[in-house]
């Protein structure tokens, strides 16, 4: 046996007689504790912010009247008030999750082709409109594509569009897709990492094409890539409220803005029926999750 694979007590025993064998020099239990402690400050932290309001909703979600019971979930369920909201909600984060999905795909893979400066500054940039959200992301909505938005109102003196309907489904789909974008550029630039150069040509001279070459090739290797960001982009428009909210206010039934009423509203306040609300929401995004992984798994054996 090889003297290198042996543990050091045996390579004590296995020395030979009058042979000094160094000691093997172990960790001070205070460079062991060291990084715990510089730890701490983050685990108190996360579990003030993160695992203490998910343990109130998960405990406040099936309190009725100080009792324990599902009358919460009852409720919900049985309303079409609610069941609407779900529906709103899987609708705007489906739709605007496909659309920046496909919008960031070939907007990334053009980016890819570009010269090293202006990828930089592209995203820098991307980085900077990722965070373009909320309370200002909505105002500048309203400047330029209200109902006297500047973009709106030159688009009716062209003959374009007599009016863009900005305070609709559509509307929120463009301001859902527009926040989309963004952060699937960040998701996927790295990914493409993945597709080489050569392949493109290694394609052409079996005769594929640029279509068939994408079909076959490139989106095969990106769809754990595609799939995880899309999931990503799911969870981001079913949790966006501060951007509908103030461009609809309560005008547009989704379950952020349900939650919100019951927790902070002028009329009613029904914390523990607003934490049975959140408790379906994060289940529904643990399943598209679990989802998600089943589906990433596949795509890496078939």
């Amino acid at each position: 046996m090889n003297d290198h694979a042996l543990r050091p007590a045996q390579r004590l025993q296995a020395a030979p007689a009058g042979l000094k064998v160094p000691p093997v020099a172990r960790p001070s239990s205070r460079r062991r504790r060291l990084p715990l402690l510089l730890l701490l400050p983050f685990g108190l932290v996360f579990a003030l912010f993160q695992l203490a309001p998910i343990g109130w909703v998960a405990i406040n979600g099936f309190q009725v009247a100080g009792d324990w019971s599902l009358a919460n979930f009852r409720e919900i369920l049985g309303s079409p008030w609610y069941r609407q909201a779900f529906a709103n909600s899987l609708d705007l984060a489906f739709w605007s999750s496909l659309a920046g999905l496909a919008i960031a795909t070939l907007g990334t893979a053009a980016l890819r082709q570009v010269p090293g400066r202006l990828q930089n500054a592209v995203v820098a940039f991307t980085t900077m409109a990722s965070n373009f959200t909320g309370v200002p992301l909505a105002f500048a909505f309203i400047v330029l594509l209200g109902m006297n938005g500047a973009l709106t109102l030159l688009l009716q003196q062209l003959g374009l569009a007599e009016q863009f309907q900005l305070y609709s489904r559509t509307g929120l789909l463009v301001l859902y897709t527009y926040f989309q974008v963004p952060l699937a550029v960040l998701l996927l630039y790295p990914a493409f990492d993945a597709v080489r150069d050569d392949w493109r040509d290694a394609a052409a001279l079996l005769g594929a094409g640029p279509v068939r070459y994408w079909l076959k090739v490139v989106l095969p290797v990106l769809s754990p890539a595609l799939l995880g960001t899309f999931i990503i982009l799911l969870a981001n428009a079913l949790g966006a409220y501060a951007s509908t909210y103030a461009l609809m206010t309560s005008n547009y039934n989704l379950v952020t803005i349900q939650i919100a009423g019951l927790v902070a509203g002028d009329i009613f306040l029904e914390p523990q029926l607003a934490a049975a609300l959140s408790l379906l929401l994060m289940a529904l995004l643990v399943l598209v999750t679990a989802i998600n992984h089943w589906l990433v798994a596949r795509s890496r054996y078939v």
